[in-house]
Protein backbone atom coordinates (compact mmCIF):
# COMPACT_ATOMS: atom_id res chain seq x y z
CA UNK A 1 0.00 0.00 0.00
CA UNK A 2 1.25 3.40 -1.14
CA UNK A 3 2.35 5.89 2.16
CA UNK A 4 0.76 9.44 1.11
CA UNK A 5 1.75 12.23 3.30
CA UNK A 6 -0.27 15.34 2.85
CA UNK A 7 1.38 18.63 3.95
CA UNK A 8 -0.23 21.63 4.63
CA UNK A 9 -3.22 23.59 6.78
CA UNK A 10 -6.52 25.14 6.77
CA UNK A 11 -9.42 23.76 3.48
CA UNK A 12 -7.26 22.92 1.34
CA UNK A 13 -5.82 20.48 3.34
CA UNK A 14 -9.23 19.36 4.23
CA UNK A 15 -10.51 18.96 0.59
CA UNK A 16 -7.42 16.82 -0.13
CA UNK A 17 -7.89 14.46 2.94
CA UNK A 18 -11.49 14.15 2.56
CA UNK A 19 -11.48 13.06 -0.88
CA UNK A 20 -8.27 10.52 -0.29
CA UNK A 21 -9.82 8.89 3.09
CA UNK A 22 -11.45 6.42 0.94
CA UNK A 23 -8.68 5.26 -1.28
CA UNK A 24 -6.55 2.40 -0.18
CA UNK A 25 -3.42 4.48 0.60
CA UNK A 26 -1.28 4.84 4.07
CA UNK A 27 -2.40 8.06 4.74
CA UNK A 28 -0.85 10.88 6.70
CA UNK A 29 -1.18 14.16 7.08
CA UNK A 30 1.95 17.01 8.83
CA UNK A 31 -0.29 20.11 9.67
CA UNK A 32 0.95 23.55 10.54
CA UNK A 33 0.71 24.58 13.70
CA UNK A 34 1.32 28.46 13.35
CA UNK A 35 -2.54 29.37 13.38
CA UNK A 36 -2.87 32.60 15.32
CA UNK A 37 -6.41 34.07 14.04
CA UNK A 38 -9.88 33.62 15.22
CA UNK A 39 -10.98 30.79 17.65
CA UNK A 40 -7.88 29.68 17.86
CA UNK A 41 -5.86 32.81 18.93
CA UNK A 42 -7.97 33.38 21.35
CA UNK A 43 -7.56 29.94 22.45
CA UNK A 44 -3.72 30.55 22.05
CA UNK A 45 -3.69 33.93 23.78
CA UNK A 46 -5.96 32.88 27.01
CA UNK A 47 -5.20 29.38 27.77
CA UNK A 48 -1.82 29.19 26.16
CA UNK A 49 -2.59 25.97 24.13
CA UNK A 50 -1.08 24.69 20.64
CA UNK A 51 -2.99 25.55 17.72
CA UNK A 52 -6.23 23.37 17.43
CA UNK A 53 -7.66 25.09 14.07
CA UNK A 54 -5.89 23.41 11.38
CA UNK A 55 -5.41 20.12 13.18
CA UNK A 56 -9.23 20.18 14.18
CA UNK A 57 -9.65 20.26 10.46
CA UNK A 58 -7.46 17.57 9.31
CA UNK A 59 -9.47 15.37 12.34
CA UNK A 60 -12.85 15.99 10.78
CA UNK A 61 -11.44 15.15 7.18
CA UNK A 62 -10.11 12.13 8.02
CA UNK A 63 -12.91 11.13 10.37
CA UNK A 64 -15.25 8.21 10.02
CA UNK A 65 -17.76 8.91 12.90
CA UNK A 66 -21.53 10.00 12.48
CA UNK A 67 -22.05 12.60 11.06
CA UNK A 68 -23.31 14.13 14.11
CA UNK A 69 -19.83 14.04 15.95
CA UNK A 70 -18.09 15.54 12.39
CA UNK A 71 -21.04 18.55 12.39
CA UNK A 72 -20.39 19.34 16.07
CA UNK A 73 -16.23 19.29 15.87
CA UNK A 74 -17.16 21.61 12.97
CA UNK A 75 -19.79 23.89 15.09
CA UNK A 76 -18.97 27.55 15.64
CA UNK A 77 -20.87 29.30 17.91
CA UNK A 78 -22.86 32.40 16.62
CA UNK A 79 -23.57 34.18 20.35
CA UNK A 80 -22.82 34.79 24.12
CA UNK A 81 -19.24 34.60 25.28
CA UNK A 82 -18.65 31.90 23.10
CA UNK A 83 -19.66 33.53 19.78
CA UNK A 84 -17.07 33.31 16.99
CA UNK A 85 -15.69 29.98 19.09
CA UNK A 86 -15.54 26.27 17.23
CA UNK A 87 -16.42 23.39 19.19
CA UNK A 88 -13.55 21.31 17.82
CA UNK A 89 -11.25 23.83 18.91
CA UNK A 90 -12.25 23.96 22.64
CA UNK A 91 -12.52 20.27 22.82
CA UNK A 92 -8.28 19.97 21.27
CA UNK A 93 -7.91 22.78 23.85
CA UNK A 94 -9.98 21.44 26.90
CA UNK A 95 -8.09 17.76 26.12
CA UNK A 96 -4.24 19.36 25.60
CA UNK A 97 -4.75 20.83 29.28
CA UNK A 98 -5.71 17.16 31.18
CA UNK A 99 -3.68 14.89 28.84
CA UNK A 100 -0.19 13.75 29.89
CA UNK A 101 0.95 14.55 26.56
CA UNK A 102 0.04 16.40 22.91
CA UNK A 103 -0.10 12.45 22.06
CA UNK A 104 -2.36 11.43 24.04
CA UNK A 105 -5.00 14.18 23.07
CA UNK A 106 -4.46 13.71 19.57
CA UNK A 107 -5.18 9.85 20.16
CA UNK A 108 -8.22 10.51 21.92
CA UNK A 109 -9.84 12.84 19.49
CA UNK A 110 -8.62 10.36 16.76
CA UNK A 111 -10.14 7.51 18.37
CA UNK A 112 -13.18 9.93 19.03
CA UNK A 113 -13.38 10.62 15.28
CA UNK A 114 -12.87 7.03 14.04
CA UNK A 115 -10.11 9.09 11.67
CA UNK A 116 -8.40 7.07 8.97
CA UNK A 117 -5.00 7.62 8.50
CA UNK A 118 -2.84 9.95 10.94
CA UNK A 119 -2.75 13.40 11.80
CA UNK A 120 0.59 14.70 12.89
CA UNK A 121 1.49 17.83 13.69
CA UNK A 122 4.68 19.60 12.32
CA UNK A 123 5.70 21.22 15.73
CA UNK A 124 4.97 20.69 19.09
CA UNK A 125 6.84 24.27 20.17
CA UNK A 126 4.48 27.23 20.35
CA UNK A 127 5.80 29.06 17.35
CA UNK A 128 4.83 32.53 15.08
CA UNK A 129 5.19 32.96 12.00
CA UNK A 130 6.68 36.18 10.49
CA UNK A 131 6.68 37.84 7.12
CA UNK A 132 9.08 40.40 6.08
CA UNK A 133 7.94 42.64 2.88
CA UNK A 134 10.46 43.61 -0.26
CA UNK A 135 9.26 47.49 1.04
CA UNK A 136 10.56 46.75 4.57
CA UNK A 137 7.29 45.81 6.42
CA UNK A 138 6.99 42.96 8.69
CA UNK A 139 3.82 41.60 10.58
CA UNK A 140 3.91 38.81 12.96
CA UNK A 141 1.30 36.69 13.97
CA UNK A 142 -0.26 34.24 11.24
CA UNK A 143 -3.34 36.09 11.64
CA UNK A 144 -2.35 39.03 10.98
CA UNK A 145 -0.51 38.26 7.47
CA UNK A 146 -3.44 36.26 6.30
CA UNK A 147 -5.82 39.66 6.82
CA UNK A 148 -3.89 42.24 5.98
CA UNK A 149 -5.00 42.39 2.64
CA UNK A 150 -4.15 45.28 1.64
CA UNK A 151 -0.58 45.08 1.09
CA UNK A 152 0.77 45.32 -2.33
CA UNK A 153 4.59 44.60 -1.77
CA UNK A 154 5.95 41.12 -2.17
CA UNK A 155 6.64 38.91 0.82
CA UNK A 156 11.33 39.00 0.43
CA UNK A 157 11.10 36.06 2.96
CA UNK A 158 9.01 34.37 6.23
CA UNK A 159 10.46 32.82 9.36
CA UNK A 160 9.38 31.52 12.57
CA UNK A 161 10.01 33.32 16.15
CA UNK A 162 11.33 31.29 17.96
CA UNK A 163 12.66 28.72 14.82
CA UNK A 164 11.47 25.79 16.75
CA UNK A 165 12.02 21.65 15.70
CA UNK A 166 9.90 19.51 14.22
CA UNK A 167 7.86 16.71 15.66
CA UNK A 168 9.88 13.64 15.37
CA UNK A 169 6.85 11.53 14.12
CA UNK A 170 6.09 14.38 11.06
CA UNK A 171 9.39 13.86 10.17
CA UNK A 172 9.18 10.47 10.13
CA UNK A 173 6.21 10.43 8.01
CA UNK A 174 8.03 12.48 5.50
CA UNK A 175 11.00 9.92 5.27
CA UNK A 176 8.80 7.09 4.89
CA UNK A 177 6.54 7.92 2.04
CA UNK A 178 6.33 7.13 -1.25
CA UNK A 179 4.23 10.42 -2.37
CA UNK A 180 3.92 14.21 -0.88
CA UNK A 181 1.34 15.76 -1.30
CA UNK A 182 1.38 20.10 -0.96
CA UNK A 183 -1.44 22.16 -1.25
CA UNK A 184 -4.03 23.97 -1.72
CA UNK A 185 -3.92 26.53 0.74
CA UNK A 186 -2.72 30.04 1.27
CA UNK A 187 0.81 30.11 0.40
CA UNK A 188 3.06 31.89 3.18
CA UNK A 189 0.34 31.15 6.06
CA UNK A 190 -0.94 27.71 5.61
CA UNK A 191 2.04 25.57 3.16
CA UNK A 192 5.36 27.58 3.90
CA UNK A 193 5.10 27.66 7.50
CA UNK A 194 4.96 23.68 8.10
CA UNK A 195 8.17 23.74 5.32
CA UNK A 196 9.98 26.56 8.05
CA UNK A 197 10.21 24.35 10.93
CA UNK A 198 13.88 22.80 11.74
CA UNK A 199 14.23 19.30 9.99
CA UNK A 200 10.74 19.60 7.54
CA UNK A 201 13.40 20.79 4.58
CA UNK A 202 16.20 18.92 5.22
CA UNK A 203 13.49 15.62 5.56
CA UNK A 204 12.16 16.36 2.70
CA UNK A 205 15.62 16.76 0.55
CA UNK A 206 16.30 13.07 2.14
CA UNK A 207 12.91 11.33 0.79
CA UNK A 208 12.79 9.76 -2.38
CA UNK A 209 9.59 10.61 -2.16
CA UNK A 210 7.65 12.15 -5.45
CA UNK A 211 6.17 15.52 -4.48
CA UNK A 212 2.53 16.57 -6.09
CA UNK A 213 2.06 20.10 -5.65
CA UNK A 214 -1.81 21.17 -6.03
CA UNK A 215 -1.88 24.98 -7.51
CA UNK A 216 -4.55 27.42 -5.59
CA UNK A 217 -7.18 28.45 -7.74
CA UNK A 218 -6.90 31.99 -6.94
CA UNK A 219 -4.75 34.45 -5.69
CA UNK A 220 -4.56 35.67 -1.99
CA UNK A 221 -4.10 39.32 -1.19
CA UNK A 222 -1.35 40.16 0.56
CA UNK A 223 0.02 37.29 -0.31
CA UNK A 224 0.48 36.11 -4.11
CA UNK A 225 -1.15 39.64 -5.23
CA UNK A 226 -0.52 39.08 -8.96
CA UNK A 227 1.37 35.89 -8.89
CA UNK A 228 0.64 33.80 -11.95
CA UNK A 229 1.59 29.96 -11.29
CA UNK A 230 4.87 29.93 -11.91
CA UNK A 231 5.17 32.41 -8.87
CA UNK A 232 4.07 30.21 -6.50
CA UNK A 233 6.38 27.36 -7.46
CA UNK A 234 9.22 29.48 -7.49
CA UNK A 235 8.33 30.76 -4.22
CA UNK A 236 7.15 26.88 -3.31
CA UNK A 237 10.56 25.80 -4.23
CA UNK A 238 12.96 28.36 -2.44
CA UNK A 239 11.23 26.99 0.60
CA UNK A 240 10.92 23.00 -0.35
CA UNK A 241 14.31 22.88 -1.40
CA UNK A 242 13.35 20.75 -4.05
CA UNK A 243 11.50 20.54 -7.26
CA UNK A 244 7.98 19.89 -7.61
CA UNK A 245 7.34 16.23 -9.77
CA UNK A 246 3.72 16.90 -10.41
CA UNK A 247 1.88 20.57 -10.79
CA UNK A 248 -2.58 19.97 -10.47
CA UNK A 249 -3.94 23.07 -12.43
CA UNK A 250 -7.35 24.19 -12.65
CA UNK A 251 -8.61 24.40 -16.08
CA UNK A 252 -12.08 24.83 -15.97
CA UNK A 253 -13.89 28.27 -15.97
CA UNK A 254 -14.91 30.05 -13.01
CA UNK A 255 -18.37 31.75 -12.91
CA UNK A 256 -18.51 35.69 -13.19
CA UNK A 257 -20.52 35.37 -10.10
CA UNK A 258 -18.08 33.84 -7.96
CA UNK A 259 -14.85 36.36 -9.63
CA UNK A 260 -16.93 39.27 -8.94
CA UNK A 261 -16.55 38.45 -5.05
CA UNK A 262 -13.46 38.26 -5.09
CA UNK A 263 -12.62 41.71 -6.55
CA UNK A 264 -12.77 43.50 -3.22
CA UNK A 265 -9.58 42.76 -2.15
CA UNK A 266 -7.94 42.51 -5.67
CA UNK A 267 -7.76 38.49 -5.91
CA UNK A 268 -7.92 36.97 -9.49
CA UNK A 269 -8.04 33.60 -11.09
CA UNK A 270 -3.78 31.71 -11.05
CA UNK A 271 -2.69 32.26 -14.55
CA UNK A 272 -1.22 28.90 -15.68
CA UNK A 273 1.90 30.22 -17.76
CA UNK A 274 3.46 26.52 -16.77
CA UNK A 275 4.22 25.06 -20.44
CA UNK A 276 4.93 21.50 -20.84
CA UNK A 277 7.45 19.88 -19.19
CA UNK A 278 8.35 22.66 -16.87
CA UNK A 279 12.00 22.31 -15.06
CA UNK A 280 11.20 18.72 -14.98
CA UNK A 281 7.64 19.14 -13.70
CA UNK A 282 4.67 17.21 -15.32
CA UNK A 283 2.02 19.92 -15.72
CA UNK A 284 -1.65 18.09 -14.88
CA UNK A 285 -4.46 20.34 -16.11
CA UNK A 286 -7.99 19.21 -15.64
CA UNK A 287 -11.48 20.68 -14.18
CA UNK A 288 -10.44 20.75 -10.37
CA UNK A 289 -13.89 22.71 -9.23
CA UNK A 290 -16.14 22.33 -6.45
CA UNK A 291 -18.79 24.47 -8.26
CA UNK A 292 -21.25 24.38 -5.49
CA UNK A 293 -20.57 28.33 -3.42
CA UNK A 294 -19.33 27.39 -0.21
CA UNK A 295 -20.92 29.53 2.49
CA UNK A 296 -19.80 30.64 5.83
CA UNK A 297 -21.34 31.11 9.62
CA UNK A 298 -22.46 34.62 10.61
CA UNK A 299 -20.65 34.11 13.52
CA UNK A 300 -17.15 33.58 11.78
CA UNK A 301 -15.58 36.78 11.50
CA UNK A 302 -12.65 35.88 9.66
CA UNK A 303 -12.69 35.97 5.15
CA UNK A 304 -12.64 33.41 3.45
CA UNK A 305 -12.63 31.82 -0.24
CA UNK A 306 -15.89 30.68 -1.52
CA UNK A 307 -14.05 29.04 -4.61
CA UNK A 308 -12.74 25.64 -3.26
CA UNK A 309 -11.16 22.56 -4.92
CA UNK A 310 -13.51 19.02 -5.67
CA UNK A 311 -12.65 16.73 -3.25
CA UNK A 312 -13.46 13.83 -5.39
CA UNK A 313 -11.54 15.15 -8.62
CA UNK A 314 -8.84 16.13 -6.79
CA UNK A 315 -8.44 12.09 -5.42
CA UNK A 316 -8.80 10.92 -9.20
CA UNK A 317 -6.15 12.62 -10.20
CA UNK A 318 -3.73 12.23 -7.59
CA UNK A 319 -4.64 8.31 -7.89
CA UNK A 320 -3.61 7.96 -11.79
CA UNK A 321 -0.71 9.58 -10.67
CA UNK A 322 -0.04 6.77 -8.13
CA UNK A 323 -0.54 4.51 -10.08
CA UNK A 324 0.17 4.67 -13.77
Amino acid sequence: MNKITVIGGGTGTFVVLSGLKNRKLDLSVVVSMMDSGGSTGRLRDQLGVLPPGDLRQCLVALSDAPLLWRKLFLYRFENGDLKGHNFGNIFLAALEKVSNSYDEAINTASYVLKIRGKVHPVTLDKLHLVAEYENGKIVTGEGLIDENHAEKSRIKTSYLVPSGHANQKAIESIKNSQYLIIGPGDLYTSIIPVLLVKGVKEAIKESKAKIVYIMNLMTKSGQTTGYKASDHVEDLVKYLGKTPDFVLINNAPISKEILKSYEKYNETTVENDLVGNEKGITIIEDDLIDNEKQEKPVSDILYRSILRHDSEKVAEKIEKIIYV
